[in-house]
């Protein structure tokens, strides 16, 4: 009988093991959604100290661009901006400028299986260069997210969100480009950088 007792004891660890496996994973997993927007974080509050950042405040309070969506939704581009690495990261408010409540139209996230299947995001948005005749999709990770704000469903009346979204550079000299959005009005950007 203590054999028994031994080796539904041992399943039983077996399986408490494993059950601790998977719940760590799952936390690392909604963790990983997390870190998309730690970075955008941490840029809004190196955005609040020292000299330069007061000039990009200043974007802030005059955006790039200013595109209307339906049920009363507003996007403010308040930056574009160009890195060593070969992307460009456009930051911005989105706003429910409405009276009432609003679900984040699913269209935003464009209609590509791989971004749809991750959720809601502005896996939609493109970049249009012009001059160079190309789109530019959001980036995607290595597991087929998209490289943008993640997770949102619904604004209330007067509410805001930080959103970005990361794109391939365009060439060096291709310093307008149409912003694309779907179920909101295009804009041309300014990419700094």
């Amino acid at each position: 009988m203590s054999d028994r007792f031994t080796a539904k004891a041992r399943r039983g660890m077996v399986a408490l093991t494993v059950a601790a496996g998977l719940a760590i994973g799952v936390a690392g997993c909604g963790g990983g959604g997390g870190d998309d927007k730690k970075p955008d974080t941490s840029a809004s509050a190196s955005k609040a100290g020292g000299s330069n950042p007061s000039a990009q405040e200043g974007q802030s309070d005059e955006p790039l661009a200013e595109l209307k969506g339906s049920d009363g939704l507003l996007l403010q581009i308040t930056s574009a901006q160009r890195d060593s690495g070969g992307f460009v990261t456009v930051n911005g408010t989105l706003k429910n400028d409405g009276g009432e409540s609003v679900v984040i139209p699913s269209a935003l996230s464009g209609n590509e299986t791989e971004i749809i299947r991750n959720g809601r995001s502005l896996g939609g948005a493109t970049l249009v260069d012009p001059q160079g005749k190309k789109r530019y999709y959001v980036l995607r990770d290595t597991e087929g997210r998209p490289l943008t704000t993640t997770g949102f469903s619904t604004l209330k009346a007067g509410d805001t969100l930080a959103v970005f979204m990361q794109f391939p550079a365009p060439p060096a000299n291709a310093t307008e480009v149409e912003f694309q959005l779907p179920t909101f009005a295009s804009g041309t950007i300014k990419i700094s950088g």
